[in-house]
């Protein structure tokens, strides 16, 4: 799979861009500032309907546009789509394939499929628990993009059990009556429900990365791992079945609930978990160095890329501003690893900073233009 031709209106920076893209190595040279990682972040959203730079849609449409829309012809074996997404910020995105009559933004998910690598990715290494679960739950859905609604189902069942929550706490503190908390039960039973699929499928996923990590972090790294992937549940138990984790998430929740009803807020879910990042013998979170927690991410990115390309339909490769952070033995051994995909989209702030090995399509970057050198 890949994209033939991007469209941006109104994205970022950029009025308009047509880009037409071709299989291989294409790399978008330019000082930085100028929008080159706007392009990939494109394509990167379509893949994931998210932004690997900002947490919501605003900062994405162009200062004094009201929408932007974000447009791809993509390519798998002989079969091509037209995928387009538009962003209406405060209100509904819209999504349409194939200029069909709308659909669903998720719906589009599955037909343009990204593993990118940026600078951000450090907070896998060195951030908190909610970057880790973005990355399995973006990864989740990747692999199978119905566990979207799993996704939107949950946070929409734990937005409605935390405002329970919260108001049975507020009149707890404020001595007014209780409240009637009978509504809770359902709420915990289509929270267990919802969590034990989205738990079920991290826990798979965990086991798969495991040893396409270690491997990927070998080939950057030789001799400094191994490395080791543990998914640590807010919920105590060993259960790995669906039906086994929905019971253990239920009965979690039963123990939680007198603290939860104090606090206001829920405590036991996927929404509390966390994955932990091991090097050696020793958490990477605090131990690693600079280099070694670059490595490590890269290799969690590398790892996801031949997770997907094991299972069929080949991913979209995006390296954003990653060859400048690296030294030269990494640079050379990541440039070798990535070359032979089906399309690889690299931006650099220099040429020399593109290893030569991923001799491909030239685009310059520069004054809101860009063009093929």
């Amino acid at each position: 799979m890949h994209v033939t031709h991007l469209s941006l209106a109104d994205f970022r920076s950029y009025p308009r861009a047509e880009i037409p893209l071709d299989a291989g190595v294409t790399a978008f040279v330019g000082p930085n500032g100028q929008g080159k990682t706007n392009l990939v972040e494109a394509v990167g959203y379509l893949a994931t309907l998210g932004s690997h730079r900002v947490a919501s849609d605003a900062p994405l449409v162009r200062m004094g546009a009201e929408r932007a829309v974000v447009r791809a012809q993509v390519r798998q074996g002989e079969r091509q789509q037209l995928v387009e997404l538009e962003l209406n910020p405060g209100r509904a995105n819209r999504a349409r394939i194939n200029r069909s009559s709308q659909v669903r933004p998720r719906d589009v998910l599955g037909i343009v499929r990204t593993v990118l690598f940026a600078p951000e990715d450090l907070a896998l290494i060195k951030g908190d628990p909610g970057e880790r679960r973005r990355f399995l739950d973006e990864l989740v859905t990747a692999r199978s993009p119905r566990m979207a609604g799993v996704r939107s189902d949950y946070e929409r069942v734990l937005k409605q059990r935390n405002t329970l929550l919260k108001s049975a706490a507020l009149a707890r503190r404020h001595g007014g009556r209780s409240m009637d908390l009978s509504t809770l039960d359902v709420w915990d039973q289509h929270l267990a429900q919802a969590g034990a699929e989205l738990l079920a499928r991290r826990l798979d996923l965990v086991a798969a990365l495991q040893p396409l990590a270690d491997k990927a972090y070998e080939q950057l790294a030789p001799g400094g791992g191994p490395v080791a992937l543990e998914y640590r549940p807010s919920a105590p138990g060993d259960a790995h079945t669906r039906e086994a984790l929905q019971d253990q998430l239920a009965a979690a929740l039963a123990d939680a609930r007198k603290q939860e009803i104090e606090r206001g807020v829920t405590l036991v879910g996927p929404h509390r978990d966390d994955l932990l990042l091991n090097l050696g013998r020793l958490p990477a979170k605090g131990y690693a160095s600079h280099g070694e927690s670059w490595s490590y991410a890269l290799a969690l990115r590398l790892a996801s890329y031949d997770l997907l390309r094991a299972e069929g339909n080949e991913p979209v490769l995006i390296l954003d501003d990653v060859f400048a952070e690296l030294d030269a033995r990494r640079r050379e051994r990541l440039a070798e690893l990535v070359a032979p995909g089906e399309q690889v989209l690299v931006t650099a702030a220099v040429d020399d900073d593109v290893p030569h090995v991923l001799a491909g399509t030239r685009y310059a970057v520069a004054d809101g233009t860009v063009e093929r050198a």
